[in-house]
């Protein structure tokens, strides 16, 4: 990875990261309060992040040839995370099913509105 793409890779990390955090705290004041809630959105905020920082650096180093592709294959990944996360993982980890569905999808929404922002960072 060059010097561009882990300082852009870096930067949409933390920012995403912070964004996060910030949604998973209101969720857990406002929408899920309990325990076993808190617990699984604190699992789909780990989720989310990782496959996050995996997806953005895919599409940083693919969106100079290929925009449209890139944007896609990004996609792709986060669809079949969720799908795995749905039908494997949250029965698997015994998790709250609501909250740690709908926090991952959410956690997704915010952090890739963001993504644009970090894709020129040099």
């Amino acid at each position: 990875m060059s010097g561009g793409i882990a300082r852009a890779v870096l930067a949409f990390v933390v920012a995403q990261a912070l964004l996060i955090a910030g949604v998973a705290w209101a969720v857990q004041r406002f929408i899920w309060t309990g325990a076993s809630d808190a617990h699984a959105i604190l699992v789909s905020a780990g989720v989310a992040i990782v496959v996050q920082a995996l997806t953005f650096a895919i599409v940083r180093l693919v969106a100079r040839e290929q925009v449209i592709a890139a944007w896609g294959m990004g996609v792709l990944v986060r669809f079949a995370v969720v799908a795995v996360w749905a039908f494997v993982a949250i029965p698997a980890l015994g998790l709250a099913a609501g909250p740690a569905l709908l926090s991952l999808v959410l956690f997704f929404f915010v952090s890739t509105l963001v993504e644009p922002l970090f894709l020129n960072v040099r």
